[in-house]
């Protein structure tokens, strides 16, 4: 559900981009977009409540205990202010750590049953004093759990179903951009499927792109920095060094692994750039084509996605920049839904990848780097054999 809310975002920010260049020479991306100004992101941590028991088992199976973890997190990747009082947000909702059956029938084994929950609502806002204000929120939500099975036979049944949602709190404004949130969210349960409700009580806060000020766009605008507008990219997978996938999913948990390797592939990708800050960051909408073979059972496919790219130029010299990119849930259309054996869930999934590279050239016109990929539906099917593209290498042009 996280990908799915990302790539909400990714959508309304290529509508924008239309408006993010104008025909004559001025920059005109120094301010955000019309349609991202007053849109905001949110992260709110705290405690999840599910009663999970030996009800969820099937006939038949017994558990020696159940461990119900309780920390989760909630995010709000994209929502957006209509008015001070009225906004509509999309969110994704997890535990750190998911419920554990063990011993299941004596099997001395540990089982994990996954839940995810995601949503659209609509938050309604008063204020109550100067810097403090009530809200209430709902909307629609989806539940994903992914059970586990006896050897073919199923333990605790997966399901996936859409429900109301509703909740409620308080936030206290620090300031135009920045807010302190805390409160309730209820997600009910279904009894066909011996799904518990769930209620998460959390604290966090959210960053809302307020318009900059003309003062700040005219100094992110003079600064002299290149940001290239067009971006044309081809990359290539030799299917080597799944150590840095390994490294930055398990021991820097900044991205994620995936059970089938891809050994070979070739694609291409366009962005443009929408809008950048003075020197360091650049936001950009893209489009990539790819070809891909599975190192397994040699399983050819290709994959269609737009995604949203967040850049960052840390160095910049008289000859070179040198930049970091990282892209989360471009929606991506996925040609084979079965690769090396596992079900990945559905022609529907998400992109993701991220990397480094250099702006070489007197107009930074060329660039090189490498990266590493990501493929899965972010457990908004109840299958979810997620891909992993090892290190690529990448060569383009800019205009």
């Amino acid at each position: 559900m996280l990908r799915l809310i990302a790539g909400t975002t990714l959508l309304v920010l290529a509508a924008s981009t239309a408006s993010a260049q104008n025909s004559g020479t001025e920059d005109t991306r120094t301010q955000f977009p019309a349609l991202l100004a007053n849109s905001y992101f949110s992260v709110n941590v705290g405690a999840i409540d599910y009663p999970f028991s030996e009800a969820q088992l099937q006939p038949g199976f017994r558990t020696a205990s159940i461990v119900v973890p309780h920390v989760a997190a909630r995010v709000a990747l994209f929502g957006h202010e209509f008015t001070r009082y009225l906004s509509v947000q999309g969110t994704y909702m997890r535990p750190v750590r998911y419920v554990a059956y063990h011993d299941v029938n004596g099997d001395q084994s540990t089982h994990h049953v996954w839940m995810h929950f995601g949503g659209v609502t609509m938050k309604v806002r008063a204020p109550v004093a100067n810097r403090v204000s009530v809200f209430g929120e709902g909307g629609l939500g989806i539940t994903s759990r992914s059970g586990f099975e006896s050897g073919p036979t199923p333990v605790v049944r997966d399901t996936h179903y859409a429900a109301p949602l509703a909740g409620g709190g308080v936030e206290y404004h620090l300031g135009p951009a920045w807010d302190l949130t805390a409160g309730v969210l209820y997600s009910p349960g279904r009894s066909r499927d011996a799904q518990p409700r769930t209620i998460f009580t959390s604290g966090g806060f959210r960053y809302t792109m307020r318009p900059l000020a003309q003062e700040r766009v005219e100094a992110n605008r003079s600064s002299g920095a290149i940001f290239p507008v067009n971006v044309l990219q081809v990359e290539l997978s030799t299917g080597y060094g799944y150590g840095v996938n390994r490294f930055v999913s398990r021991r820097l948990p900044v991205f994620w692994f995936g059970n089938v390797n891809v050994d070979r592939g070739v694609a291409a990708h366009y962005t443009r750039n929408v809008f950048h800050s003075r020197r360091l960051f650049a936001l950009d909408v893209g489009t990539s084509v790819s070809g891909w073979r599975s190192q397994g059972e040699r399983n050819r496919f290709y994959t269609l996605s737009i995604y949203p790219l967040l850049r960052f130029t840390f160095l910049r010299t008289t000859r070179a920049d040198l930049y970091a990119v990282y892209s989360l849930a471009g929606p991506t259309y996925i040609s084979q839904v079965r690769i090396d054996g596992r079900d990945t869930g559905n022609h529907f999934t998400f992109q993701d990848f991220m990397g480094a590279g250099v702006f070489v050239g007197q107009k930074r016109n060329v660039t090189l780097g490498v990266k590493i990929n990501h493929y899965s539906n972010g457990n908004i099917f109840t299958e979810n054999a997620g891909l992993k593209i090892p290190i690529t290498a990448t060569a383009g042009i800019t205009f």
